[in-house]
């Protein structure tokens, strides 16, 4: 019983795009079925669909894994644009398979006749390979998010119009919504799209909220455990546990609904699924990463990773700070449905509305926005009425491009 409270406390960083801590860099050493038989056979199949394993390498080695759903559960073939689907931080491509099929956003958009691919980002256990690089080598975990937007995205789209022929449409919960605004505002991979669908939209995050967030980040845990070489952040082991104290033992914290906490209050979970969440997740990231994100939260920017002095900076990027993400940058003409949530506290309304500033000049007929007053971070991927209130109105935004 304690251990499963400790689980389903670990299970707030999910969602926690500043929570800051690293343990010794190790692979996991219990593994759950979509580790030893794969997503596909684990959590697709068991349903009654048809799924593939595909894998990808990266231009710097990482080898992703990825899983297309090519079929309808009654077997029919799909002949709508392919849709791929991008997770959030410290989640895989379990994030869209958790629910019942009517529930599930991967399996509503197959029996909807889409093409369904799942991504999985590098650190994941999907996509844990090297070319050259184990994961217990801590070089392995030199990246942050800035490497998925020059690297992972551009080959897991690539791989997807190589083998369809066709643009696809693009959903991203959380950290997938910040890796893709990053690529748009520099104007890549928009002529492999043919929309853009950004749940919970994560981009400028200074006015976030949540306390317990915000002393994530405040506390430069992820700076100092980086600096003595430990490099993986496991959200399954003695150190979260550790950073989880840290923080609720700093006064004002409020430490009695730690997910409610973190992410808001969210309205429409099914507790039922708990076992099968607590199976599956959470996953490993890189500790830089965490830093990253934590520096977003400080600075209220939107830009690549700080070194942290002019000349690391100046050897990294030619400058003395850090280049920005331009949000006014973004194609007017590119198709994007925003839809973010009231209750959310990382998706914060007020920086929401930050990003919408930067999108005024969008073409009216390509943006929609979606507001739900009742929807806290968690909800748009896991919430039992997401198929009528979020998923029914995204795919009628697909019909429409």
């Amino acid at each position: 019983m304690a251990n499963t409270k400790v689980q389903l406390i670990l299970a707030t960083f999910l969602f926690c795009v500043a929570s800051v801590a690293a343990g010794r860099a190790r692979l996991y050493s219990t593994r759950s079925s979509a580790a030893t038989d794969g997503i596909c056979k684990s959590l697709v199949v068991t349903q009654g669909y048809a799924c593939q394993e595909h894998t990808v390498t990266t231009k710097d080695g990482y080898i992703l894994g990825l899983q297309r759903i090519p079929v309808s559960r009654s077997g029919q073939l799909a002949h709508k644009p392919p849709v791929l689907l991008q997770h959030g931080l410290m989640m895989d491509a379990v994030t869209w398979l958790m629910n019942p099929p009517d529930e599930s956003l991967a399996f509503i958009l197959a029996d909807a006749g889409f093409d369904v691919w799942l991504s999985n980002s590098r650190g994941t256990t999907s996509s844990l390979q090297h070319t050259s690089l184990s994961p217990s080598n801590p070089a392995y975990w030199e990246w942050s998010w800035d490497e998925l937007v020059a690297h992972d995205m551009p080959a897991v789209l690539q791989h997807v119009r190589s083998l369809t022929g066709q643009n696809m449409h693009y959903v991203g919960h959380s950290l997938g919504t910040l890796i893709a605004l990053a690529a748009f505002s520099h104007k890549e991979l928009v002529n492999m799209l043919r929309s853009a669908v950004l749940l919970s939209p994560i981009a400028y995050m200074n006015q976030m909220p949540s306390p317990l967030a915000r002393s994530a980040a405040q506390i430069f845990l992820a700076e100092d455990v980086y600096w003595l070489g430990l490099h993986q952040f496991i959200p399954k082991g003695d150190a979260v546990n550790n950073l989880i104290q840290d923080i609720c033992n700093i006064p004002g914290n409020d430490c009695s609904n730690l997910m409610s906490g973190f992410t808001g209050q969210n309205c429409c979970l099914n507790s039922s699924r708990s076992d099968i969440f607590l199976a599956h997740e959470p996953q490993s990231t890189a500790t830089k990463n965490m830093i990253h994100l934590a520096q977003m939260i400080r600075t209220g920017t939107i830009a690549m990773f700080d070194y942290g002095n002019e000349d690391d900076n100046m050897n990294h990027y030619g400058q003395p700070t850090p280049p920005v993400y331009n949000m006014t940058s973004i194609p007017n003409d590119l198709p994007l449905y925003l839809s973010y949530g009231g209750k959310d506290l990382l998706a914060d309304p007020d920086d929401v509305k930050v990003l919408l500033g930067c999108l005024k000049d969008h073409d009216e007929d390509k943006l929609v926005i979606q507001y739900r007053e009742d929807y806290a971070h968690a909800d748009f991927v896991f919430g039992v009425n997401a198929n009528q209130v979020i998923y029914e109105p995204v795919m009628a935004f697909f019909r429409l491009h």
